[in-house]
């Protein structure tokens, strides 16, 4: 076995994810016929199950993994946010949700019948600015006790302070890794990486034409924001870093997709934890990488576990 798939000891790790939480709620049933109403499929519900998701995911992913979390979020004041409650407590992330009355956990309900997605609905408002700047003060108060700051961006409206943050992550010397959302990147200008998949980069930074137009494309980027590595998902092309020691690639591991969902945060989640074990950002990569073929074999948000990883190596 190589140096690089000696998995590292993850317990001292600490993280803290910062970002726009969800539940994914699931309904699962049997479909057996055609409305009569409509040209759709009359699903028989059966069994019902949540998860959580978004930034929550991100940080069930870094527990299932060994480091200690904490999460730091705003959500409403409803049943769904009762529910990331305990599941989050069930999976030991140690969670700051910020309760808003005035708005709705956001809610991504899916309906699946004979293992396919049929439908979902999503419920979801902004939090107010008001609740926004309570929860940076308790950023500012638990940054001090974490290796590492991992920004989850959906675009909810949870990180309307994304600078500030990144900021004072930087001042105090820790690393700041952003899974990023939306067409302007230059708000997570100053951090340590970025995690963005093709269609993301490319609304950034334009259609290349080549391997080599991307990579200068990424260089400038990078020099424009002053962020050290990008770190490019490419589904079935597998991942691609660059950062200033070049450009490294490792090809898709993937054995069997059966659901890309949620892939995303097991990526940045598995690249925080290494770094935060003192990993470099290339073997870090391989071990997202490995990851990411592990988890979208699985339906639906979902970890994967050091013993999975593990397992991958066999």
């Amino acid at each position: 076995m190589s140096a690089r798939d000696r998995l590292p000891e993850t317990s001292a790790a600490r993280i803290l994810v910062v970002g726009d939480v969800m539940l994914d709620r699931y309904w699962f049933g049997d479909v057996s016929r055609i409305s009569p109403e409509a040209p759709v499929p009359v699903v028989r519900m059966m069994r019902s199950e949540d998860r959580p998701g978004g930034a929550a995911n991100v940080a069930r992913n870094v527990r299932a993994l060994g480091a200690q979390v904490s999460l730091l979020s705003v959500v409403g004041r409803d049943e769904a946010a009762d529910s990331l409650d305990r599941l989050l407590a069930e999976a030991g992330v140690g969670a700051h949700l910020f309760r808003d009355d005035s708005v709705h956990t956001t809610l991504k309900l899916r309906v699946i019948g004979r293992s396919q997605q049929l439908l979902r609905i999503d419920f979801e408002q902004r939090p107010h600015a008001d609740v926004l700047a309570a929860k940076l003060d308790t950023f500012k108060q638990l940054l001090g006790t974490h290796d590492l700051v991992l920004i989850s961006d959906y675009d909810k409206g949870a990180l309307d302070h994304a600078e500030a943050m990144i900021q004072l992550a930087k001042a105090a010397g820790k690393p700041v890794l952003v899974d990023p959302k939306g067409d302007d990147f230059t708000r997570y200008a100053g951090a340590t990486a970025l995690t963005p998949n093709r269609g993301e980069l490319q609304d950034i930074v334009g259609r290349w034409r080549s391997e080599e137009d991307l990579a200068a494309r990424v260089d400038a980027l990078r020099r424009e924001l002053s962020i050290e590595a990008v770190l490019l998902t490419r589904s079935e092309e597998g991942m691609t870093l660059f950062d200033k020691d070049g450009v490294v690639h490792e090809p898709t591991r993937a054995r069997e997709v059966f659901d890309v969902s949620g892939a995303g945060d097991t990526v940045i989640a598995t690249f925080a934890v290494m770094l935060a074990c003192g990993l470099n950002s290339a073997d870090a990569m391989h071990w997202a990488n490995q990851a990411a073929g592990i988890v979208v074999g699985k339906l639906g948000t979902a970890v994967v576990s050091l013993d999975e990883l593990r397992a991958g190596l066999s």
